[in-house]
């Protein structure tokens, strides 16, 4: 591979980055509980000087309601592309604290691996974009592609003010394309390249058999209990197989092609591993693979679900409200309204008579998103990954949701090629989440090149 002086830069600073890396990982910023304004604040001045100190122009927060997004841009290179670069500051609670070995907002290297949250998802890929636009800035007095830097507040609770940013700073965000730090390598050795995820639902439902808590003792065997109420009516949304039983959300997805099975299939994959890695139980659609289970095929699962007395010792009751939060995965070809529909009325039907079901929506749900292979996002990866790898990258579908991959394309007309650097495993969102120190030369080794890469096509090639 060509050698290149700004990556050369990178990789001998790469005590100071991990330094800086660090500093940002110190900031808990936690995007979903208000105890933790302070720590959103100051991950935004973080990130507001640091794209100053690079040389960015126009920084600023953009502001949608909630937490608001940091932005930067450099628009010097006329006749070039320009590309939005995204990451997210947002991380997810720490709970439960008592489970991290080393405290969750000190970082901690053990065997080769950044212990803290937020350190795979996604501070250490965001590093790693930042870090190749400062070294353009700082050793060539300019980057290749005219960039803007989205950095959003709110990926962790499913960018409820994204949709308000966008619509009002939209001239802002034009681009011909997007380069995510979020989506990560689906293989620590093989080359990936992300151009689909999955598409997301949350919502959470409560069902009431009676004005209040009941004596069990008075009324037990006699009244509805809610809490079997709502056991039972979440059983019904499953086969016994593991196949979702609702024939309106299912019996309209178009069939599995030839094509994407066979992408699936060439990422090395051990199902029992997988499965046995977190000591669960293998339970899914029929007739699939579980990589296939996981990318190619929706879900639907429970969230959490409750009601009646849980606290210490016992309490004879007959509970008279039930909760439970659900969530959908959807996949390509699915209309995410039409199935968020699908499950009320299968949620209705299931109800018996006299059962109040009452639903809470959010409103914050994404379709799924697919990135069309022959795109200048996807060409420019599979160059720079073979001649960083020496193989042929393997193109991949999350399993996740990435929201802003489909609003943007919504809102924008924009595409998104998910470059970031984090692995499975990496324990994000659970106790103990950790990124490969290793990782960052990596992502410091490409990012400089696919910018560069990108530099070469002409602008009407994004817009085919």
């Amino acid at each position: 591979m060509q050698d290149n002086n700004v990556v050369k830069y990178l990789l001998n600073r790469h005590d100071e980055i991990l330094n800086r890396l660090f500093d940002f990982l110190r900031i808990p910023s936690v995007s979903t509980d208000p105890a933790f304004a302070g720590g959103m604040k100051d991950a935004q001045v973080f990130l507001l000087r640091w794209l100053k100190q690079m040389g960015l122009d126009d920084v600023q927060l953009l502001h949608g309601g909630g937490h608001p997004a940091v932005y930067g841009a450099w628009n010097n290179a006329p006749g070039k592309p320009t590309l939005l670069i995204y990451g997210h500051y947002d991380v997810q609670p720490p709970d439960p604290v008592e489970a991290w070995i080393t405290p969750p907002f000190e970082p901690t290297i053990r065997d080769g691996r950044i212990y803290a949250r937020g350190a795979s998802d996604i501070k250490g890929s965001t590093a790693i974009a930042l870090e190749t636009l400062g070294a353009f800035l700082k050793i060539r007095g300019a980057c290749p592609v005219n960039v803007r830097v989205f950095l959003e507040g709110e990926e962790e609770t499913n960018s409820p003010s994204l949709r308000a940013i966008v619509e009002k700073y939209g001239a802002l965000l034009q681009a011909d394309g997007m380069i995510s730090a979020d989506g990560g390598r689906a293989h620590p050795e093989i080359p990936t390249i992300n151009i689909g995820s999955r598409g997301i639902i949350e919502f959470e439902i409560s069902m009431r058999t009676a004005e209040k808590d009941l004596h069990s003792g008075r009324y037990g065997g006699a009244v509805r209990n809610a809490t079997h109420e709502m056991a039972r009516v979440i059983a019904s949304l499953h086969n016994k197989d593991g196949s979702i039983a609702i024939p309106e959300m299912m019996d309209v997805l178009p069939a599995v092609s030839d094509e994407a099975r066979a992408q699936s299939a060439k990422l090395p994959f051990d199902e029992n591993e997988f499965v046995n890695d977190v000591g669960g139980l293998a339970y899914g659609e029929p007739g699939y693979t579980v990589r296939e289970q996981l990318t190619l095929r929706p879900a639907l699962d429970v969230n959490g679900m409750w009601g009646g007395y849980t606290g210490v010792g016992g309490k004879t009751i007959i509970p008279n409200i039930a909760y439970a939060k659900l969530s959908v995965r959807t996949v390509a070809g699915q209309d995410k309204d039409r199935v968020f529909k699908a499950i009320i009325a299968h949620l209705y039907a299931a109800c018996h008579e006299g059962v109040k079901l009452s639903i809470e929506d959010p409103g914050t749900g994404s379709p799924a998103f697919s990135l069309p292979t022959g795109h200048p996002l996807v060409r420019a990866a599979q160059k720079v990954l073979h001649e960083a790898t020496g193989q042929d990258p393997v193109l991949v579908r999350l399993g996740s949701s990435i929201p802003i991959t489909a609003i943007f394309r919504e809102l924008l007309g924009v595409q998104t090629l998910m470059f970031g650097f984090n692995l499975p495993g990496e324990d994000i969102h659970a106790p103990n989440e950790f990124f490969r120190v290793a990782s960052i030369a990596k992502g410091l080794s490409v990012w400089p090149r696919l910018l560069e890469e990108l530099s070469k096509y002409e602008l009407d090639e994004f817009r085919k």
